[in-house]
């Protein structure tokens, strides 16, 4: 099959509505065959097929990195690089990507998530340079959703790389997608000392669409602190 119908395939699996199903017909094809259109799923603006396709790239560059690791790292550096100012591109759905591969591959995981936690943080003085801070809330939305997804399979990664401190900001956001999608990572982290603010929201009805379990749903930036509180006042230990 040529690229140009392995990319028409690709792109029209991703409008279906079973993920489990999309997965199963792109394991069919060689990993390195279904990366490049699936760089262009994650940038799509229809919800389902971003969705679809950021599910299908964890899980094709996870195939491509166990057989070949230094191809897993490329598809890593060239996500990096779109979210890079020189790149010219802005990197829609490079975050929610790169958080999914992690999810899949704990080899790509213990490489990069340091990447992504720098995201979220300033950069310091040139010769102590540590953050990569992302200013567009649009792909803070993202990086939020990715880190919330790493909280679920990967927790002490965060935890011990100290990421759960720099959430904390993003509960004061003025995007309410943001705020509750930082709500949420904290509960998942367990996160004792962001309780307090994240009390704050109890009364914030903001609506967002959150993509979870593979679906999407409506929630509330509420809803979503509550079920952060629950999780850490329950206590539960971080797997």
């Amino acid at each position: 099959m040529s690229s140009r119908a392995i990319r028409k395939t690709v792109l029209r699996l991703l409008e279906g509505g079973d993920v489990e199903e999309i997965l199963a017909r792109l394991d069919e094809f060689p990993a390195q065959d279904v990366i490049q259109p699936l760089f262009s799923g994650i940038c799509r603006v229809e919800e389902q097929v971003r969705w679809n396709a950021v599910r299908a790239m964890g899980r094709a560059v996870a195939r491509l990195a166990a057989a070949d690791m230094e191809g897993g790292r490329v598809i890593m550096r060239r996500l990096m690089w779109s979210l890079n100012e020189e790149s010219g591109g802005i990197g829609w759905g490079a975050p929610e990507a790169m958080a999914e591969i992690m999810v899949q591959h704990p080899g790509l995981a213990a490489e990069y998530v340091h990447i992504l936690i720098s995201y979220m943080r300033e950069d310091g003085e040139e010769l102590f340079q540590h953050g990569n801070f992302l200013e567009n809330e649009a792909l803070q939305r993202g990086l939020l959703w990715g880190v919330g997804r790493i909280a679920e399979a990967r927790p002490r990664m965060l935890l011990e790389r100290g990421a759960a401190d720099d959430l904390v900001k993003y509960l004061y956001s003025a995007d309410p997608e943001v705020r509750g999608l930082a709500a949420r990572a904290l509960g998942l982290l367990r996160r004792e000392r962001a309780a307090e603010p994240i009390r704050g929201l109890l009364g914030d009805n903001s609506r967002l669409r959150l993509y979870e379990d593979d679906r999407v749903r409506a929630v509330t930036v509420a809803g979503l602190a509550r079920r952060a509180l629950d999780q850490i006042i329950q206590g539960d230990p971080v797997p």
